[in-house]
């Protein structure tokens, strides 16, 4: 009896180290793997994660609570610079010395007024962390796309972009929204969230979409959004002027929904910086509720506000 449970306590130990030393492991790829210009064609129906793992050939773990990614370092790689709209901790240098962890963010489909078909295969890179694990309040996830296009039974590869830019928190970059921008043109959103624990978590809209030969954002809305605020909220939300006039990026109105209560403020444990197309009704009312409208027009390489928001208020007291 003893020599079974020693024979079963052998054969747990071993079991615990083998799956500790799966969790750990790093695949080291080449790297030619960040290429622009690779080539690839998958069939039809084009699985996301397998076809991730074509771009990032390293290996795939399947957590719980869906967390699936693929882990892979780079030894010969040159990391580059890439910005996080945190602005805290510096640009993210990609691939990380250390290892990456690359996951499925979205995959967005459209199709042209011709009929063509297409899908945009956004990904998501975080440093590794041999638990599986995404962290870092501050840092965002460092997001990617690759463009592919259907061509009968397949699908090929039209663009590949590794990096763009990081967004959001605990490295996971916001799950993205497909908008039309233009005759045939699309592009993608992402809402921004962060704050620190117990204050504010303030909302910016970005917009990224093909220019200059690549991915980028052109567009950011500051005052998108605001939660975790007793005297104070808003939400946005955002509409594409259907201008036939303008074949490719036509303007965008940006609407802020919010309201204000200041008998609340007592309960705020941080200030906040208030829009000031409703600073001044907030110092002389003690509540209302507001709509600010603005809109953004392309000039040059990226969006910018045009003409003066207008801000409508109601239920003031």
């Amino acid at each position: 009896m003893r020599l079974i449970r020693l024979s079963l306590l052998f054969f747990f130990f071993v079991s615990v180290c083998f799956a500790q030393e799966d969790i750990v492991e790093l695949k080291n790829v080449s790297d030619t793997i960040l290429n622009p210009k690779r080539t690839l064609q998958v069939s039809d129906p084009l699985d996301a994660v397998k076809t991730m793992q074509k771009l990032f050939p390293g290996k795939v773990y399947n957590l719980s609570d869906h967390n699936t990614f693929i882990s892979w370092k780079c030894k010969t790689c040159k990391p580059a610079p890439y910005n996080d709209v945190n602005g805290l901790e510096g640009d993210q240098l990609f691939p990380y010395e250390d290892g990456v962890a690359t996951r499925v963010l979205g995959n967005l489909d459209y199709t042209d007024s011709k009929g063509n078909q297409f899908k945009l295969l956004l990904f998501n890179h975080s440093f590794h962390d041999e638990d599986g694990l995404q962290t870092g309040r501050f840092s965002g996830g460092l997001a990617g796309v690759a463009k592919f296009a259907k061509n009968g039974t397949v699908w090929q590869m039209r663009s590949f972009q590794p990096a763009i830019a990081a967004f959001g928190s605990f490295a996971q970059a916001p799950s993205p929204k497909l908008v039309q921008i233009g005759e045939d043109q699309y592009a993608f959103t992402f809402t921004h969230v962060n704050g620190g624990a117990g204050g504010p978590f303030e909302g910016i809209l970005y917009l990224v979409a093909g220019f200059d030969g690549k991915y980028q954002p052109i567009l950011a809305v500051y005052n998108y959004k605001l939660t975790n605020v007793a005297s104070v909220e808003w939400s946005g939300s955002y509409a594409v002027v259907n201008d036939t006039t303008k074949k490719h990026f036509r303007d965008i109105i940006v609407k802020t929904t919010g309201s204000f209560n200041k008998a609340e403020k007592a309960n705020d444990e941080f200030e906040v910086n208030l829009p000031e197309e409703i600073v001044a009704m907030a110092k002389t009312k003690k509540q209302f509720d507001f709509v600010i409208e603005r809109r953004f027009s392309f000039k040059g390489n990226r969006y910018k506000m045009i003409d003066k928001p207008t801000v409508k208020f109601s239920k003031v007291k």
